[in-house]
């Protein structure tokens, strides 16, 4: 039995390295090497505690990230600290006198003048020129910085070790130097600007050992922190209970340092950051996502993609949809009165023997996967399931109401908006059984309707945009099998150009102008491909693991359409023959009524020949096509065929469907706060999850300060949306703290 090594190093003590640790109390401070004593300091001991940072660092005991980390100082701090042992001796070490060196420039008699001309009207630079100061110096004495309570703390003597010398820019702030304006509004003490994260040694040797579920979440409070804007789409994850929902599903992950929160959260991040495959990883910093999971650094591609095969081996994607789906319902329950059901082909370009299928947007059949997509209202998608290959869009519909009912629950009775793939009569009566109402294109062929039936409505859309229709409200009746017919509702607009537009729908109470609205608006679906497309890889191919086909499925025979091409052959064959046979009868018609024929021709006997073998020809194919089976078992036809492995797919839209859908309430919150939200919200809150920003916890709560976007009217409307999400009072996942969201204020342009 193997036994484990015990610590070397006092619990309490501050890793630094593989094999040193730090101690500091009240009366000082000791270092450990290896389990000994190896440096100590008293209390107030600056140059003692320096000297042993630097003798870590110089006997190769520990590298200077670790050493800064643990002393708490910059590691420019810790290379001067260096460079003065080098030159100096221990001497060097010696703080000098903290502040400026020299009496302060701005005296009374300074600022009073100061403030005179600048009631005459005088500009900054003027002020300066003439009084002898710089601008920014002119600003302090105008007030034009922060309060003169923050100037002061800013400029008051550090207490203890700040990590520099008396006179080093870390420790103090010289009264003419500039900063942000609005640095200490929130009542935040100085952060540190991009602090190295908190060591996480011990949990990374408890997570070795299989002794950690996963690693808690441990924020290291900065400044101008990169990427910090992600933040901001937390209130919205929680909203849609995307963690949660993969806890219930997938319970937790194999023990290690990242566990299912940190993974499905940095899955989430790079989606948002428009790399949303694991190889996004590697072309962001590992310490800047760190930062926001609350640890030393986040997962890489190798880890990535480690946990998605563990989530794939345990075959719980459809499940977990479902739960998406259930969760989306819940959230949002006034967007259930509409559902938008649509298919999507993801052209596949590798080698494998895939089906086929028809891509709309390409104009053409290629190597594709199939799958059917269900959204709300707003098209926002709630769900999808992989397609049966050559699977009707009527088959597929057919196929989910057992699912959106159990989606939906038993008493509400949404309307299903779909197009022309999903035309059966069969399908709209099983779906109106089911308590579904039906919403569509009516298939041609079909009669128009008189043109007096139809009037002028107008219409105004929930969104406020104003519509006018010419609509005419009408009733059909459809065939069903055994005799039986369905009736339905048939709302037909008329065109500019005149052309009628038939739409068929079972719910009697919704307005005609709303029906035709409504119809209009299933493009928001095909939006939703295209945008995900683009931004969220919905086409990517994220696992090249594939399964066997169904190789008993029946599928269309390749020899029964080269049968029908035969017979369509002989068809026209036996046409030109009849034309040939035509045109030599009336070439011997005329030639008998010629005075050297005496009235008698003969016909071209090939003419009459040719006739008879065409004849025969089709005979022999229509005979050959009537024996070819339509369709054989796929074995028969595509011994090789192959189906991809839709199990990570299922997950990784999940995810990227959760990231679209939580970047949608982020934009509608921005409504009447951005005058162009309608054409650029998304773009804004794009642009907002890039923003740097800074990091602080304070009283249970956990800060988010965004940096200034790249114009004011931006920065507005997102102060206008952390507003929003502060007062939903949201919570970090796996923590008690509550986030609380600001933006600083853009700098003054004077």
């Amino acid at each position: 039995m193997r036994q484990q090594v015990l610590p070397l190093l006092p619990a309490e003590a501050v890793p630094i390295g593989p094999v040193a640790g730090l101690v500091e109390t009240g009366e000082g401070g000791v270092v450990f090497v290896a389990g000994l004593a190896a440096f100590v300091f008293d209390a107030g001991d600056l140059v003692g505690r320096r000297l042993a940072a630097v003798q870590l660092v110089e006997t190769g005991i520990a590298s200077a990230v670790e050493v800064s980390a643990a002393f708490a100082v910059t590691t420019r701090t810790l290379l001067r600290w260096r460079q003065a042992v080098a030159a100096d001796g221990v001497s060097g070490l010696v703080p000098d006198r903290s502040g400026p060196k020299g009496p302060s420039k701005l005296t009374e008699q300074v600022v009073a003048r100061i403030r005179r001309l600048d009631a005459d009207g005088v500009s900054l630079a003027a002020i300066g020129a003439q009084v002898g100061v710089d601008t920014a110096t002119v600003r302090v004495a105008l007030g034009r910085r922060a309060g003169s309570a923050g100037w002061q703390a800013r400029h008051a003597p550090v207490s203890g070790d700040t990590g520099g010398d008396g006179n080093d820019s870390t420790d103090t702030v010289d009264a003419d130097a500039g900063g942000d304006d609005d640095e200490n509004a929130d009542g935040d003490d100085d952060l540190p600007v991009l602090p190295a994260p908190e060591p996480r040694t011990t949990e990374r040797e408890l997570a070795r050992w299989g002794l950690l579920e996963q690693a808690p979440v441990v924020f290291t409070p900065g400044a101008h922190l990169p990427l910090a804007g992600l933040l901001l789409v937390l209130p919205a994850l929680a909203h849609l209970r995307l963690v949660e929902v993969f806890e219930s599903v997938y319970g937790r992950l194999r023990p290690g340092f990242y566990g299912l929160r940190a993974s499905v959260l940095m899955l989430v991040f790079l989606a948002l950051l428009r790399e949303p495959r694991a190889e996004g990883a590697t072309r962001i910093r590992p310490a800047d996502l760190g930062r926001l999971l609350g640890l030393d650094r986040a997962p890489e591609v190798k880890t990535i993609r480690r946990k998605l095969n563990e989530l794939t081996a345990r075959r719980r994607g459809v499940k977990l949809q479902a739960a998406l789906a259930k969760a989306h319902a819940a959230a949002a329950p006034q967007a259930l009165g509409f559902l938008h059901v649509d298919g999507h082909t993801r052209v596949y370009y590798g080698t494998r023997n895939l089906p086929k299928a028809h891509i709309a947007r390409l104009h053409m059949a290629a190597h594709a996967s199939a799958e059917t997509w269900i959204g709300d209202a707003e098209a926002d998608p709630l769900f999808v399931i992989t397609a049966l290959p050559g699977a009707s869009l009527a088959g597929e519909l057919l196929r989910l109401i057992p699912q959106i009912r159990a989606m939906l629950g038993p008493k509400r009775k949404p309307t299903v908006i779909f197009d022309r793939g999903g035309w059966s009569p069969t399908l709209f009566k099983a779906m109106i059984d089911a308590g579904l109402h039906v919403l569509t294109y009516r298939k041609a062929p079909f009669d128009p309707v008189d043109e007096q039936a139809f009037h002028t409505i107008g219409w105004k859309a929930p969104d406020g945009a104003a519509h006018r229709y010419r609509l005419a409200d009408t009733r059909v009746a459809l065939p069903l099998p055994g005799g039986q017919t369905l009736t339905l509702r048939q709302v037909t607009r008329l065109a500019a150009d005149g052309v009628q537009v038939p739409i068929l729908t079972s719910n009697t109470r919704l307005a005609a102008s709303a029906v035709c609205w409504r119809m209009t608006r299933r493009w928001r679906q095909e939006n939703y491909f295209r945008y995900a497309r683009m931004h969220f890889a919905l086409d990517g191919l994220d696992s090249y693991a594939d399964t066997p086909d169904d190789l008993a499925r029946l599928v269309p025979s390749p020899a029964k359409k080269k049968a029908r091409d035969a017979v369509e052959r002989a068809r026209t064959g036996l046409s030109a023959a009849e034309a040939t046979l035509a045109t030599a009868v009336e070439d011997a018609t005329v030639r008998a009524g010629q005075p050297a024929n005496n009235g008698s021709a003969v016909v071209d006997p090939a003419a009459a020949t040719g006739l008879d073998s065409a004849q025969e020809r089709l005979e022999q194919a229509s005979a050959q096509s009537r024996t070819t089976p339509t369709h054989l078992p796929l074995g028969q036809v595509r011994p090789d065929a192959r189906l991809l492995d839709e199990e990570r797919k299922l997950i990784t839209h999940a995810i990227r469907m959760s990231a679209y859908n939580a970047e949608s309430i982020l934009a509608r919150m921005l409504n009447g706060h951005y005058a162009r939200a309608e054409d650029e919200a998304r773009a804004l809150i794009r642009e907002a999850f890039t923003l740097s920003g800074d990091i602080n916890v304070r009283d249970g709560q956990l800060h988010v300060r965004l940096d200034p976007a790249t114009a004011p009217r931006r920065s507005r409307a997102l102060a206008a949306l952390c507003q929003q999400l502060t007062d939903t009072e949201p919570t970090y996942p796996g923590t008690d703290l509550t986030i609380v969201y600001s933006v600083k204020h853009h700098p003054d342009p004077s």
